[in-house]
């Protein structure tokens, strides 16, 4: 029989589904080993190539650990919650919850199609009721722990109270230092106050030290959407999604105190096997660092606020201050402006409310307002200006910073842009040209530092700061605690009710709190969720926020653990016995976001004491990108004539015209030319009486590599390659692109070349016949020395890239084995065995046909990896180059246990040496073991 890859693919996916091939127990003999994979939000697009490259590498080593006697966990499921979805509903009219099973049937079928080895047993939907309430669980825990910095650990919040009726809160300070205890000021207190406290003020208190804990915050909040939007979903004052206006808006939300865990963040990046690079976006984006915090007076201001702090890691350029920047935002910026500067600095305020902190942390352009305000130097006394600028944020430190133009470069541009004279402390590291941000000066223009090294100077201003009661030093985070929270309804519900102001936790007793039917995906009243709009929901006072999708992906990865338990959201034993993660695969657009928090949530787990370890993940490795091929068509302006791209002159034009450069879809080109007829029948006929300016009869389109995205036309739908080529095909060519970790485009053009590769390996089985018939032509006999050599020599290969990922010279190394396996006619089902079990993990489904051909009865999967034996590749003989007088004329192949009078034995009697020297004794025979014979005449 031929190679029939649709009946063979078909046959086998039915029949491991039929007898549980991959369902995994969570108790065996053998040595665990969890691999998972970032799973996906079903989006109503489905699959497109791009996004089975993670989930084929992931595939690949699971079953290649299976192989190797593991036994692996390798669940899947689906990021079900969140704002796509519920946009989706508000537009077509569709319940959420329906729209997104519809999805999720159309990501299971496309998965399964390429046959993955999930065991679908486990699945979870974070959308599930089932699974919500355990998120809604973990929130509870989150909501009733604080974090002991005594300990270095969360504990539960019931200690805290104990604390504070023993002995106030002296050793537990309050993490938000800004925070004024109710009625009495300041925020410290004693165990008699706190005995004394009402309700209302003990429970504000405590709200300022849970790691899960509800304020008041400036959100990015969009009318359209009816939700709040994280900063990265907004671009230049409009929403990402839609381009609707976004402003700026005070609402209650929820946050994680992820900042209490900041230093076990970074710590645990020491113990886990991420990239350098991931590593470093992690450390830059938790952002430690050492300095301290000066006051700076303000100078004759009517206003109450009378100074403001700035947070500086430089303490020693403190006389080289030229000027102040506040952050725009801070609710003082009006009381302290001249009124000659009022319209200004308003002007300004209404232009960074329109920005998201995004753009303004990357915007390159200088922009500020002058306050008409001035501070005064706590060091010598100087007034310095105090401007507002977008590039301070009130999130960041203390929302100002003192300005050294000489010293940072962007303070340098700000100052040039604003003509502000720069002093000069550095000297001649000071050109006036640009900043130094140099640590190796000595000191001048500084008061009692002049001639002092700047990196003494640090301490000694620090000492200064403290002695004079003007600051601290201090240990700063880049990284703010976390928005929890979101104004939309396609989110897990907060187990809480407000009860007078007062926020109480629901009985764990009554989760899951579900998700009510509405009418109306329409914002609230003030901003709120839709929930907002229910009156039940109102009566029962429970919250109206909805928590983000990052919620459930959070710890997903420990419910498909134990994914039925009814009891608790995964059993101790299942946790202990899978323990960390040991392969996760995913994209680096979660560097900062998901893999923060669900390391954040693991250690809150761990300390509690529900899991055994305190790092989700073992070893990530992040897939790059396959990018998108565009293609173009040019149709000159105000026509429908299109030109071929080579046509084009080298200014774009042609003949003198201006072309239109359309993107059209990939599906209907031909490498670079274009099928006409089918782009006549494109868009609903939307060209069909275009006409067409030929090169050599064809048209030939312009390319370029851009991010595969349906609003190119760049996309390949995964199903029909795997209908014309099959999913052996398409998994091995999506791992023969190039490495995992890195991005590459698609082009369809090269899968030809791996489909033919799968046909020559059928044909180390199989030999057609003239009548399109097929006869098996492998055999049980032993094998010859060369054919142990390939083999073991390709198992040797495969296994070492295999566990270094690097799947792209595995599928090279397929390659060159079955072309060398052909050329010595090995058709040994001692040597088509062990490469059957190999190439499992890459085409599985070929792989199983064949192995049942050989007379197994057992899957393939269940095989024990081939073995590795150095005995077959150990060379015995050398080819050596054989030269007369110095000049090469013919090799042998001689054993390397030949001795000198060997060597001249068997190069004499050679014919080619006979020719060559013509019956005449040679003087010497040079023989350089392992190297060369040369023979002197």
């Amino acid at each position: 029989m031929e190679y029939d890859f649709s009946s063979i693919e078909k046959k086998w996916q039915q029949i491991w589904k039929e007898n549980n091939a991959y369902k995994v127990a969570n108790d065996s003999s053998k040595p665990k080993y969890y691999v998972l994979d970032m799973f996906p939000y079903p989006s109503g697009a489905g699959l497109h190539v791009g996004h089975p490259l993670g989930y084929i590498a992931s595939d690949i080593y699971a079953r290649y650990k299976r192989l190797k006697g593991y036994n692996v966990l390798h669940p899947m499921g689906y990021d079900a919650f969140g704002l796509p979805a519920e946009q989706y509903a508000i537009e077509h009219g569709i319940h959420p919850a329906v729209s997104t099973a519809k999805n999720i049937e159309t990501f299971r079928r496309q998965l399964d199609n390429i046959g993955f080895c999930y065991d679908w047993s486990r699945e979870v939907r974070t959308s599930d009721p089932k699974y919500y309430k355990w998120t809604q669980w973990i929130f509870l825990q989150l909501f009733k722990s604080f974090y002991n910095r005594q300990k270095q650990k969360a504990e539960p919040i019931t200690e805290l109270i104990k604390a504070f009726e023993q002995e106030g809160n002296a050793n537990h300070p309050i993490p938000n230092d800004k925070y004024q205890i109710p009625g009495i000021g300041g925020t410290t207190f004693t165990a008699e106050q706190w005995q004394s406290f009402d309700e209302a003020t003990q429970q504000s208190i405590l709200m300022e030290y849970r790691l899960a804990y509800c304020g008041y915050g400036e959100v990015n909040w969009c009318e359209a959407l009816g939700t709040v939007l994280a900063n990265d979903e907004v671009v230049n004052g409009v929403s990402e999604r839609g381009g609707y206006p976004v402003v700026k808006k005070k609402l209650r939300q929820w946050y994680l105190r992820i900042t209490e865990y900041a230093d076990r963040l970074l710590q645990g990046l020491q113990t886990v096997d991420f990239s350098d690079a991931m590593k470093e976006m992690q450390t830059n984006w938790i952002g430690k660092s050492y300095g301290a915090e000066i006051t700076f007076k303000i100078k004759s201001t009517q206003s109450k606020v009378d100074s403001f702090v700035v947070y500086t890691t430089r303490p020693d350029t403190i006389f080289g201050v030229d000027f102040c920047v506040l952050a725009p935002e801070l609710d003082y910026i009006l009381d302290i402006c001249s009124e000659a500067q009022r319209a200004e600095v308003e002007a300004y305020i209404a232009y960074v409310k329109s920005r998201s902190e995004r753009e303004r942390m990357s915007e390159k352009k200088i922009t500020g307002a002058f306050t008409g305000a001035y501070a005064i130097n706590p060091f010598n006394g100087r007034e310095v200006p105090i401007w507002i600028s977008e590039y301070v944020l009130a999130g960041y430190g203390t929302g100002a910073v003192m300005a050294v133009p000489c010293g940072d470069e962007r303070d340098f541009k700000f100052a040039q842009h604003f003509n502000i004279p720069i002093t000069n402390i550095i000297g001649e590291h000071f050109n006036g040209k640009e900043a130094n941000p140099t640590k190796d000066a000595v000191l001048s223009n500084s008061g009692f530092l002049d001639g002092v090294p700047m990196r003494e100077a640090m301490e000694k201003v620090i000492e200064e700061v403290e002695k004079r009661g003007i600051g601290q030093r201090k240990v700063n985070y880049k990284m703010r605690d976390a928005a929890f929270s979101r104004q939309r309804y396609w989110g897990e519900p907060f187990p809480i009710k407000w009860v007078n102001g007062i926020a109480y936790p629901l009985d764990e007793k009554e989760l899951p709190l579900t998700l009510p039917d509405v009418e109306s995906y329409s914002p609230g009243p003030e901003g709120q969720g839709p929930l907002a709009n229910i009156p039940e929901w109102i009566a029962q006072n429970l919250e109206t926020n909805t928590m983000p999708g990052y919620a459930g992906s959070s710890w997903y990865f420990l419910r498909y653990m134990d994914p039925h338990n009814e009891q608790e959201f995964a059993s101790r034993q299942a946790t202990d016995y899978w323990n960390q993660v040991d392969l996760y695969i995913g994209g680096t657009e979660h560097a900062v976001g998901h893999l923060l928090y669900s390391r954040m949530w693991t250690k809150v787990l761990y300390d509690l004491g529900y899991i055994g370890f305190d790092e989700p993940f073992k070893k990530l490795v992040n897939q790059g990108m396959i990018q998108g091929n565009s293609r173009f068509v040019y149709r000159i302006h105000g026509t429908n004539q299109f030109v071929s791209h080579g046509l084009i002159d080298k200014d774009g034009t042609y003949q003198g015209n201006t072309l239109d450069k359309i993107h059209t879809d990939v599906n209907i080109v031909d490498g670079y030319e274009l099928d006409i007829e089918a782009f006549k029948k494109w868009r609903n006929g939307e060209f069909a009486d275009a006409t067409f300016i030929l090169e050599d009869g064809k048209y030939i389109c312009g390319s370029e590599i851009e991010k595969m995205s349906k609003s190119k036309f760049n996309t390949v739908n995964p199903d029909d390659l795997v209908a014309k080529y099959g999913a052996d095909t398409f998994r091995m060519y999506e791992m023969f692109l190039g490495p995992v970790e890195l991005s590459k485009p698609w082009d369809t053009k090269g899968i030809e070349g791996v489909h033919r590769f799968l046909k020559k390996l059928w044909r180390l089985f199989y030999k057609e016949n003239a009548d399109g018939t097929s006869t098996a032509i492998w055999k049980d006999e032993a094998p010859t020395p060369e054919e142990l050599k390939v083999l073991h020599k390709a198992i040797k290969k495969i296994e070492e890239d295999t566990e270094r990922f690097s799947f792209n010279t595995a599928v090279s190394t397929f390659m060159i084995l079955v072309n060398e396996l052909t050329d010595l006619k090995s058709h040994k089902k001692a040597i088509l065995e062990p490469l059957l079990i190999m190439l499992t993990p890459y085409a599985p489904h070929i792989a199983e046909e064949l192995w049942h051909a050989l007379g197994n009865t057992t899957f393939v999967l269940d095989a024990p990896y081939p073995k590795f034996e150095e005995k077959y590749v150990v060379e015995t003989s050398k080819e050596y180059p054989i030269s007369i007088n110095g000049k090469m004329r013919t090799t042998m192949n001689i054993s390397l246990d030949a001795e000198q009078k060997d060597v001249e034995a068997l190069v004499l009697a050679n014919e080619v040496v006979k020719k060559w020297i013509e019956g005449k004794t040679p003087k010497k025979i040079i023989y350089v073991k392992n190297k060369m014979i040369n023979i002197v005449v």
